[in-house]
């Protein structure tokens, strides 16, 4: 799925046109750049939608065109050669209970990215809103990103993991639905990872396959603040109850406030967001 990604689009899709039996797929969700000039001369199907309907919508709309058994979702900034790719596939290959299978992911610089994820509780929201995860870094309590590394050196089912690159059985695509279409952006991967394996099916992490990522580093700029925020509480009020959803709003809320308080460059970002989750604004990505 591209949007205004026309810069840095082809190191992701080239090495994918390259391997025997892949067909590759661009959604292109409205974007002012030209991502087709800058793969004309390269063999691929273009999905172009009028309007910016967000990262979920638009991969539904790219996979829904294909037919493969297996469907690769990755980010327009992230690239994954075909020895990595052939490892996921047999992952699923082997296991027809493995409903998604993602690769270990390294930053630009060839440092890891914490891509394993844990299920958001409201311990992990409350200690990120008070910055307790940065005091006890690798505890489980703390927070969602699972930041041990030796964790990444062996396979594992964490409950989640980054959307920037995994591989989907399409029946299990089929028989859930695919993302969640009501999220524009972000909670599309941990929310369809829930319902996969609420399915029955197993989501994986196989570190013998790996992706480079250039957004793995970078938090959410502050214009997209907001749109975490509400995506958050969409999730909680999905997944949790009446109460929980509740707890986890006024998390959000509070996290918001904090960051408000301390952040610099991102402040206005943070305010917007405090208000995005109390219902109060409507900001678009």
């Amino acid at each position: 799925m591209s949007y205004n990604s026309a810069e840095r689009l082809r190191e992701a899709v080239g090495p994918l046109t390259a391997i025997d039996g892949v067909r590759v797929f661009v959604t292109d969700n409205a974007s002012s750049d030209d991502p087709a000039a800058a793969l004309a001369d390269l063999p691929v199907d273009f999905v172009v939608l009028d309007e910016n309907i967000g990262f979920g919508a638009g991969c539904n709309a790219g996979w829904r065109r294909g037919d493969a058994p297996y469907v690769l979702f990755l980010n327009p900034d992230a690239a994954i050669d075909e020895g990595s790719l052939r490892a996921l596939a047999g992952v699923l290959d082997r296991n027809a209970r493995v409903g998604l299978v993602a690769p270990r992911i390294l930053e630009p610089d060839g440092s890891l990215a914490f891509s394993q994820r844990r299920f958001p509780r409201l311990r992990s929201t409350y200690a990120r809103a008070l910055f307790l995860h940065r005091i006890f870094a690798r505890a489980a309590w703390t927070d969602e990103l699972v930041r041990d590394p030796s964790a990444y050196e062996r396979p594992s089912s964490p409950d989640w993991v980054s959307g920037a690159c995994m591989l989907v059985r399409r029946s299990v695509l089929e028989e859930t639905g695919g993302f969640d279409e009501r999220f524009f952006l972000y909670c599309e991967d941990k929310d369809l990872c829930r319902r996969i394996r609420a399915a029955g099916y197993e989501v994986l992490y196989e570190p013998g396959a790996t992706a480079r990522h250039h957004g793995g580093a970078s938090a959410p700029r502050a214009g997209l603040l907001p749109v975490l925020a509400r995506s958050r509480v969409a999730y909680a009020k999905k997944h949790s109850g009446r109460i929980g959803a509740a707890l986890e709003t006024l998390g959000v809320a509070l996290n918001a406030l904090t960051h408000t308080v301390v952040a610099r460059g991102k402040r206005a970002g943070h305010w917007n967001a405090l208000r995005a989750a109390l219902g109060r604004e409507r900001s678009t990505a």
